[in-house]
This record gives structure tokens, sequence and C-alpha cells, in this order.
């Protein structure tokens, strides 16, 4: 096994480094208006000792199931007036299977510095990373904190179709300045995600799942030099369709909200940072017959240090509770099938400007099951344990 993980990373580098060489942003003109394309590829293995995680098999052998890849094209039209769109595909274990999305595909208009619009399948500006989760060309983790950037649920946050309204005001004597988002649009989930996959296990068969989705964020730049605070605020009207022992079922949204708060210090190559969240889950399920409440609480705190040009290393620590109305158990966040907490070290090199490998370790407390999916599923784990140590090793380029 061991021989074949080393020919598998040695031939992705390879193939990365091959490909880097001949592919850097490209750019072509469409009458007097400049296209610029530019595009990314991911490959990850994943190795755990305890549970099987992310719907890959990875408690033994390890997998190398963790792929993803994108590319987009933009123009500026007009110093105003900006369009872009991004094709996107993905397999994680189960999970995307390569059905290729329309990502993102965006007009956006830049009326004043203080104020801005964007439409079309935008970008959700939610919390510190929601709307660049998906590069990870730009993080040094193998992983975004899972409590509060589930991979298995990507869907769920990454874009609406619909509008924003943005824009920066600075404000008066040094008190730094202040960036605003309002959103509003139609969420619309992959069949292929975390959460239908969850529900197969308990025999349901997703045909759609989504809806309205509308909220805000604030963050504030400080005067402090390098620091940055701000909240969101998500809520939702989701409406999911499916079979249930072959008979047509629903479930809907009686409440649904999220709140995050954030904060961000740099200082040179120093970058520390925190987010909570707090998702409340109030659903009508199995066509009226039950209504299932959840809360999902949920925090990390990071940091990482550029060490010399082309290392750097990270840690974080991520903390993740569930409870559900159903069963009594459910209420208790002391199980391990209600919590999830997760040590982080890693680290990344840069081979290149366009090339680079990360390595990770995770030694996770609990599975933190509840309402919905935290990476660990049932269709992989006939039985759970309570920890799981893993090794998750990531290449990519961008150019």
């Amino acid at each position: 096994m061991k021989h074949t993980f080393l020919k598998y990373i040695a031939a992705g580098i390879l193939t990365a480094l091959t490909v880097s060489i001949s592919l850097h942003a490209q750019e072509f003109k469409i009458g007097p208006k400049a296209v610029q394309v530019h595009g990314f590829a991911t490959q990850g293995f994943v190795y755990t000792s305890g549970n099987n995680w992310l719907t890959m098999t990875t408690n033994g052998d390890g997998s190398f199931g963790m792929t993803d890849m994108g590319l987009n094209a933009s123009s500026q039209v007009t110093n105003k007036f900006r369009i872009g769109a991004q094709v996107y595909d993905h397999n994680l274990g189960q999970l995307g299977q390569y059905h290729p999305d329309l990502d993102w595909a965006v007009a956006d208009f830049r009326v004043k510095p203080w104020l801005g619009f964007r439409g079309g399948k935008v970008k959700t500006t939610f919390g510190l990373y929601t709307d660049t989760q998906d590069l990870d060309s730009l993080h040094i983790f193998s992983l975004m904190p899972q409590s509060i950037y589930p991979i298995d649920m990507r869907d769920a946050s990454i874009a609406h179709l619909g509008g924003d309204v943005y824009g920066k005001v600075r404000l008066s004597h040094n008190r730094g300045s202040f960036e605003y988002t309002i959103w509003s649009g139609h969420r619309s989930d992959s069949i292929y995600s975390g959460y239908p996959l969850f529900l197969l296990s308990k025999g349901t068969v997703t045909k759609t799942y989504g809806g309205l989705q509308y909220g805000y964020d604030l963050r504030w730049n400080t005067p402090a030099k390098g620091l940055v605070v701000g909240a969101s605020r998500m809520s939702q009207d989701i409406v999911g369709t499916s079979t249930r022992g072959g008979l047509p079922n629903q479930e809907h949204s009686v409440k649904d909200w999220t709140n995050q708060f954030y904060g961000q210090y740099t200082h040179r190559n120093l970058q520390l940072e925190s987010e909570f969240r707090h998702y409340c889950r109030d659903e009508v399920v199995r066509n009226g017959v039950a209504e299932d409440k959840g809360n999902m609480k949920s925090w990390y705190i990071a940091g990482t240090y550029q060490v010399m040009k082309k290392l750097a290393l990270g840690s974080y620590f991520s903390h993740y509770t569930v409870t559900d109305t159903f069963p009594a158990m459910a209420q208790d966040t002391s199980l391990p099938s209600n919590h999830d907490y997760d040590k982080v070290i890693s680290g990344r090199v840069d081979i290149n400007r366009f090339v680079y490998v990360k390595a990770e370790g995770h030694f996770m407390d609990g599975y933190g099951q509840g309402p919905f999916p935290n990476g660990f599923y049932p269709q992989q784990n006939p039985t759970f344990v309570p920890n799981t140590k893993a090794l998750v090793l990531r290449t990519g380029f961008s150019f």
C-alpha cells in the first residue's frame, strides 16, 4: 500500500508540474474586450484510523476519492461593469460523482465604492470564507474547519440564484472602513450532495431540495492594523421533495436561520482567526407527520504562519455540537453521536507559483450525526467508534 500511495502522489505532482508549464492565465479578445481564463484542479488522499470519513472508504488503506476542478472566464466590460462564470466538477467519495455544474455566473455593476449590484448565480458572502471555500489554492489547510465549512455540505451555502447589494464605506476620524453585502436568492442543492445521501440512509430518496435564502454580511476593518471583525445572518425557506417507501414525501421549513460572528487578525506572516455559528433548523417532515427541530452550534480558532516563501504551517481546533428533538439521547452533547471536536495540524509547500502540496493531521473526538451529516455517514460506517484519526494529503495547481 505504501508503494502504491507514493506512486500516485509522485504521478500527481509530475502531472501538475507538466500541466502548469503550459497553463498560465489565458487571455483572448471578443471584439475590443479582453477575456481572462483561469482554472484549478486538486487531488486528495485521505487515510483514517477509526471511522470512514467524508463518504469514502478511508479506514485501513485510505482513499484517493477526493478530486475537484474548475474553469472560469471573466471580462471587465467597462470600468464599472464586469461579467464572469465558472464551471465546476468534483467527486468526493459518494458525492458529486463528476456531474459538472455552473458554479457561479454573475454580472457585477459597481456604481460607487459604497454601492454595487451583483446578479445571477452569485457566490454567497457569509462569514470569512463561504464565498472562497472552494478555492483550495488560497488556503493553507487541506480541509477548512469542518464545523463551519463542511466540504460534504458545500452546496448548502456556496451560491444563490438572485442578487446582492454591496459596498465599502470609509469611516471618518480614522475609524477604519465598513463593508456590507445584502443578498437574496434561491438555493438549489445537488441530489449528489451530503444531505440527500444522509437521508438515503433513512430510506428517503431525494428528488429536489432548495428554496429561498436571504441575509447579510457586515464587516468592520478596524483602526487596529490587520484586525477585521464581522457578523452574518441567513434565513431560509427550504422545501425538499422525495420518495419514502415508494410514496411521495415532502419536508419544509418552519424556522430556519443561521447567525455567524467572526474575527481575523493579520500581522506580517502571522494570521489568527475565529468564527462562531449557530444554526437553528425547524422542519416539518414526512408530509407533516412530524416536526424535526435541530440546533447546531460550532466554532473554531485557527492560526497560520508563513515560515518562508514556500512553506507555511497552521493549526486549528474545530468544535461542533448538535441536538435534535428525537430521540431523547439526541439532546446530550457529551455523546460522540452529538459532537465532533477536531484538533488539526497542517503544512503547505508551494513547489512553484502554480503547484502546491499539503499535509494535514486530524484528531477527532466524536462523529456528530444529528439531523444533518458532519462528515460521517451510516452507509460507510455500519457501526461507529468514538474517535477517528485522519491523514489528509492534497496536491493541486491553479493558473
